[in-house]
Order: C-alpha cells, then sequence, then structure tokens
C-alpha cells in the first residue's frame, strides 16, 4: 500500500469519526446557500442521495462519501453550531444570618483561537492537456488550489483539478472557545421509565433498505463517470459526451454486473445456439422475427385535403421499459409442439399465426412479405396469446410448431432498469443533457450489443437481443389498443416509440418525460408534432 493509500485512509477514519447527523448536514448545507443539486454534482452523486443523506434514510457509502465528508468538514469550520444557551437557574436566597456568600468560580481561561491563514488564489499554472485537448492524468495527489486529492496535473507537474472543478477552499481549523459553565445546585433525577426499544426491521424491510443503498452506490458511479469526463474535458460538453458515449458499454456491463451480484441464480452468457439464432453472415441477419410494426390507417391520408388534427407522440425510454420482459437464463432447450411454451419458460418460437382481420389496429405480428410459419420470440408469442385469449377475442391462436426455450425470469435485468431510470428522472429533474445522454446510450448500447457484437464480448445473447426488441413493440402495440378503447383512432405506429393519433390524448396518457408519460413529437417531416389529414374516399 502506498503511503497516499494510507494517508486517505486516516483522512477518511478521521472524517467519518467526526460525521455530523442528518439534520446538521442539511444545517450546513443551507447556511452556505448550496442547494442539493450543487453538492450532488460535487461529490459524484445525485440530488435524491443528497436528500436521503440529509433525512437520515442513508448515509454517505464510497466512493463519494470522502467528498462529502470532506465538504462537511469545512463547512463546520465556517459555519460551526450555536452554542447551546445555558439553562436557567433560580435566584440566589437571600443571605440569612448564618449564611455565606456563594463564591464565585473564576472565569476558565480562554484560549485565543488560531489566526486564519487565508489559501492564496492559485493563478499562473495551465491543466496540461494532450494532444486530443484533453486534461492528462497521472499520479493522485493534493490539489494545489484546493487541497483534495486529483489526478490531474498542471503544466508544470503539480497536482490540479483540470477545468475548475475544485472543491472550495476551506479556512483551517480555528479552536471554538470554551464557554463557561456555572455550576448548579445538584438536584436528584426524577425517575424515568425504561425507553421502548426499537423494532427490529423485518426480513422484507432489510432487503429493501440493502437494495435501496445498493442502488444508489451503483447510481452514483454514472454521476462520478459524468463528472470525470466533464472535468478531462475541461468543461467542453461535446467532448464529454463524445467520451462518455464511448465509455457506454463498458460502463453499463459494469453496472451489470454489479446489479448481479447479490442475485439468487446464475446466468449463461455464452449458451450453444440454434442455427436459426445465429447471423450466415455478417450483413445477414439470423431468422428471428422481431414483430416491427409499421403502421397506417386505410381511412387516413396525409395527401387527402381535410381539417382532422393528429397528434405525433413519443413513448420515453421505450428500450429502458422494455428491460422488464421474460428472459431465458439458460442454455436453450429444443421441444416440439406446445410442450416448450410455460409461464416461467422463454426463448424462440416456430409458430404460424392466424390471420388479423382489424384494419383499424396495427397487426401485432407487424408488416411481412409472405405468410406462412415463422420464428418469433416469447414476447410476441405472448402478446398473441393475450389477444386470442377471452379477455381481448382478437384473434385465433397462433399455431406452435416448435421451440427453443429455458428456464426464465421477468426480474432479470430489473435492477438494472431501476438503476438507469432512477439517473434518469435525476437527469430530467436537473437538466442535466450529459447524464440524460449517458444513460440512454449505456441501455441501447446493452441491448443492440447483447448478440453477435465484435464491441461487447462479455455475453453472446442475441435471443436476448431479440426478446427485448419485441417486448418494446408489444408494450407500443399496448399503448395503441389502449388508444382505441378510449376512442381515439390510431393513424399510424412505427418503430418502438411513434404514435399517431387523433383527438385528446392527454384524457389518455399522462403528459411527461418520464417513463410511463408520452409526449409529443417533434422533428424533421410534416407527419411530426401537430398536423392535419384528410380520409380517404373509396
Amino acid at each position: 500500500m502506498s503511503e497516499n493509500s494510507v494517508e486517505a485512509l486516516l483522512e477518511e477514519a478521521r472524517l467519518t469519526a467526526a460525521i455530523p447527523p442528518p439534520a446538521e448536514r442539511q444545517r450546513l448545507r443551507e447556511a452556505a446557500g448550496l442547494s442539493r443539486a450543487q453538492v450532488a454534482s460535487a461529490v459524484g452523486v445525485g440530488r435524491s442521495t443528497v436528500a436521503n443523506w440529509e433525512t437520515g434514510v442513508s448515509d454517505p457509502q464510497p466512493p463519494a462519501r470522502l467528498s462529502y465528508l470532506r465538504l462537511l468538514k469545512g463547512l463546520v469550520e465556517i459555519y460551526p453550531a450555536a452554542p447551546a444557551s445555558a439553562p436557567a437557574t433560580a435566584p440566589d436566597p437571600a443571605p440569612g444570618p448564618t449564611s455565606e456568600p456563594t463564591p464565585t468560580p473564576a472565569p476558565a481561561a480562554v484560549a485565543d483561537p488560531e489566526p486564519t491563514v487565508p489559501v492564496p488564489a492559485f493563478t499562473g499554472h495551465d491543466t496540461l492537456r494532450g494532444p486530443d485537448g484533453l486534461a492528462v492524468e497521472g499520479e493522485p495527489g493534493p490539489c494545489v488550489r484546493c487541497g483534495v486529492t486529483t489526478t490531474f496535473r498542471s503544466t508544470d507537474g503539480h497536482p490540479l483539478h483540470a477545468g475548475a472543478f475544485c472543491v472550495p477552499a476551506a479556512p483551517s481549523n480555528a479552536t471554538a472557545p470554551t464557554p463557561a459553565v456555572t455550576p448548579a445546585a445538584t438536584v436528584p433525577a426524577p425517575a424515568t421509565a425504561s425507553p421502548t426499544p426499537a423494532p427490529v426491521p423485518t426480513r422484507p424491510q432489510r432487503r429493501a433498505r440493502s437494495a435501496a443503498r445498493a442502488q444508489a452506490e451503483t447510481t452514483s458511479l454514472i454521476g462520478r463517470a459524468v463528472q470525470e469526463e466533464a472535468e478531462r474535458s475541461g468543461g467542453d460538453e461535446e467532448a464529454a459526451l463524445k467520451a462518455l458515449v464511448k465509455r457506454a458499454i463498458p460502463d453499463v456491463m459494469h453496472l451489470f454486473n454489479e446489479t448481479r451480484a447479490t442475485a439468487r441464480y446464475d446466468y449463461t452468457a455464452y449458451p450453444a445456439l440454434p442455427d436459426i439464432l445465429k447471423k450466415p453472415s455478417k450483413k445477414d441477419p439470423d431468422q428471428i422475427w422481431e414483430a416491427r410494426p409499421r403502421f397506417h390507417h386505410p381511412g387516413y391520408s396525409l395527401k387527402a385535403p381535410g381539417d382532422i388534427r393528429v397528434t405525433a407522440l413519443d413513448v420515453n425510454a421505450a428500450y429502458l421499459s422494455a428491460l422488464k420482459c421474460w428472459l431465458p437464463i439458460g442454455k436453450l432447450d429444443h421441444s416440439t409442439g406446445a410442450d416448450g411454451v410455460e409461464p416461467k419458460r422463454s426463448g424462440v418460437h416456430l409458430i404460424t399465426p392466424a390471420p388479423w382481420t382489424h384494419p383499424h389496429l396495427p397487426d401485432p405480428i407487424g408488416d411481412r412479405d409472405e405468410p406462412g410459419a415463422l420464428w418469433v420470440t416469447n414476447a410476441t408469442l405472448r402478446l398473441l396469446q393475450r389477444l386470442s385469449g377471452p379477455k381481448h377475442g382478437l384473434t385465433e391462436a397462433p399455431v406452435i410448431h416448435e421451440s427453443w426455450t429455458s428456464g426464465a425470469t421477468e426480474n432479470f435485468l430489473d435492477a438494472l432498469r431501476k438503476t438507469l431510470g432512477a439517473a434518469r428522472e435525476e437527469a430530467i429533474a436537473e437538466d442535466d443533457f450529459l447524464t440524460l445522454e449517458y444513460v440512454k446510450a449505456m441501455y441501447s448500447k446493452f441491448i443492440s450489443t447483447m448478440g453477435e457484437s465484435i464491441h461487447n464480448r462479455e455475453m453472446v445473447r442475441p435471443d436476448w437481443m431479440h426478446i427485448i426488441h419485441s417486448q418494446a413493440y408489444a408494450n407500443l402495440w399496448g399503448k395503441a389498443y389502449k388508444a382505441h378503447q378510449a376512442g381515439l383512432d390510431v393513424v399510424a405506429m412505427t418503430g418502438t416509440d411513434e404514435l399517431h393519433v387523433t383527438g385528446d390524448w392527454r384524457q389518455v396518457f399522462p403528459e411527461g418525460r418520464g417513463v410511463a408519460q408520452m409526449k409529443i413529437k417533434y422533428g424533421e417531416g410534416r407527419a411530426s408534432g401537430e398536423y392535419t389529414i384528410g380520409t380517404v374516399t373509396r
């Protein structure tokens, strides 16, 4: 262990021993006029994490703990807590014939506080940058400007935070005066009832708290990555975003592994795949049909004149929501007929779907060039089975010829989905463009590279990729059906996130940027935002 590592451990131990209680943490922040967002940005966590620290929901955890403790220590020195007022004492009794005046104790000697030595502004040094314009890292050391450890260097080799991302320097420690204590008459303490012991949390409560702490820790990794690239780029947002997108795949795989650390079962990252899931060449796809919709209502046309108002809606984070799906976790086994179709199994299936006879609703299979049997994912099969059931009765059940399936779970990627979703919500609340785009790059690239990709060698699960894609399309079909049931006409449905409807859509879907909300889709082209169309004459 290096000397710097030892000193860092000792410093953290000293700071941890004196960490203020939650209410005092909030008082110090408010006394300094800092927002939770500013503190969160400085220590590399989300705003909600800082709120949890100040309300006692959770305590600071690595890697952000040391930075937060340093900040609290500096704020305590600047804004010490007001001394508690001395308790009121009864007036001295009048001296009687035998009473003697009570001697007044001499005031305790108060040490003069050490003079505060101002930290001079560090000038005359620039950040050392490489040929690409990014800050160069070296051995960690205390920044010559703020004293906080950094790996970045100045042009003369001294440790220096890049891009002016220094923690504000705090004045040196000052010895607080010790207030004089007036001795009071000894009063027998009243008898008090024994304190009620705190209730012991149940196993579900302990599991929920543990999961919340784990999610907070993994979410802090996202904030730290954004802070690192913002610092390395010297405040250049475009360069920072480019670097974050470049590291999105290894970063999301690290998050995935972190969320799997406490999982109750293993999964197969490299299963033996049937030929239908293998690409015959780099340019040719495998045989799985993802049921991508490309629907346009036959009764409406952009070319037909009319005043029917249509709104193009955008589904927020469609692929992120689709991580909630049934994924096979083991090696795929072959079965014939409907033998492999069970509620807790998933995979791919060769089916012949029934004809779709509802022109006003998208075909759940999507646009096909050829009729007949085709390989679909479990997500598509589950959708067809629901639509053929007694609740909907929209079609006949598909004929299942054969399947490749394994035991499955719907919650395999749930921890990762919640972690990325929490980071996305915080980024939207803080109008944090960098974090929002970084999170989007992580979940989209995670899905697109989990199959046969040279960019991700940690797993080869093309069946997962197809199932997640199909789940996103199935989710979009569900929204189209909901709009139709509410009396809106579905004019168009494309991709995973685009739905065009007539009528008052806000009575059907909540508006906003949240995962469970919808927003108006603006972009290039005539059919975006709000537009008018006419009916097709026959």
